[in-house]
């Protein structure tokens, strides 16, 4: 699914091509995407609002609206997107990459229209969608964010130690757990661990608290690379995620197991 960066992506594209837009029609009639709010329900709390606000925390995004209304969470699911068009015509867009042969959603020969799973209509005759072919995604009324940790992004060195060096599970499977740190999913985790020379095998206990330091710190620096570059996709150690695939730095065969039940990979000579 999207991680931190491809969220914070479509969280700025909300910001900088949405607020101040008076909604003057909802489609929220893909019930399952809606869940558990009945078709009318959002668009009823909705219309006649503005966005003013685009805010996220972790892999968590919301808008807040005009006039004391609710917020409008936007869940991106496995592969969603945010597409905002312009009164006149233009579009910008953001959230999960499309890889390298699509610039846009809008070049994909076998787009379907149904794959929008939500819209907001502005007065200016522009939209806000929510572009979602695996169908995964979630629009909801005031989301409880109560039960997400810190945002991976803003976390400080202290806290992070004290959350995520305790435990005897995989350090990877704390990195995972949204509850201790909001926003790293499988890919980040793997390339925070290979920067930190971390394996994902050890037991977070058993980490000093010199690595933590250096966890902490790789964990900031994967997340504004992400997003300065587009996407964790882009990452240093992401090509190197496959069979036979040699570490980048030392040219060691990479390993590969399943941690956190998730595929996990890492250099066995630097990251013992």
């Amino acid at each position: 699914m999207p991680e931190l960066p491809e969220v914070e992506s479509a969280r700025a594209t909300i910001e900088a091509a949405a607020l101040g837009r008076r909604i003057v029609e909802v489609d929220d009639s893909d019930r399952y995407e809606c869940r558990p709010h009945p078709a009318g329900e959002i668009r009823a709390a909705l219309l006649g609002r503005e966005l003013t606000g685009a805010f996220r925390t972790g892999k968590s995004m919301w808008c807040e609206t005009s006039e004391d209304g609710p917020d409008l969470g936007l869940h991106l699911g496995m592969s969603g997107r945010i597409l905002i068009t312009h009164a006149d015509g233009s579009s910008t867009e953001g959230g999960d990459y499309l890889g390298t042969r699509y610039a846009s959603v809008a070049e994909q020969p076998d787009r379907k229209p149904e794959w929008d799973r939500f819209t907001l209509t502005f007065a200016d005759g522009g939209t806000l969608r929510l572009f979602d072919k695996r169908r995964l995604g979630r629009v909801r009324l005031d989301p409880d964010l109560s039960a997400l940790g810190p945002d991976a992004e803003r976390i400080g060195a202290a806290e992070f130690a004290e959350r995520v060096g305790r435990g005897t599970a995989p350090v990877k499977a704390r990195l995972l757990d949204q509850s201790v740190l909001a926003g790293i999913g499988n890919l980040l985790a793997d390339e925070v661990l290979w920067q930190a020379r971390i394996s994902p095998r050890r037991p977070a206990d058993q980490l000093p608290a010199e690595e933590l330091v250096t966890l902490h710190g790789a964990v900031h620096e994967g997340v504004r690379t992400a997003i300065r570059r587009g996407g964790v996709h882009t990452l240093d150690v992401m090509p190197h995620r496959a069979a036979g695939a040699r570490c980048p730095r030392c040219g060691a065969e990479m390993a590969r197991a399943t941690v956190a039940s998730r595929t996990t990979f890492w250099c066995p000579q630097e990251q013992r």
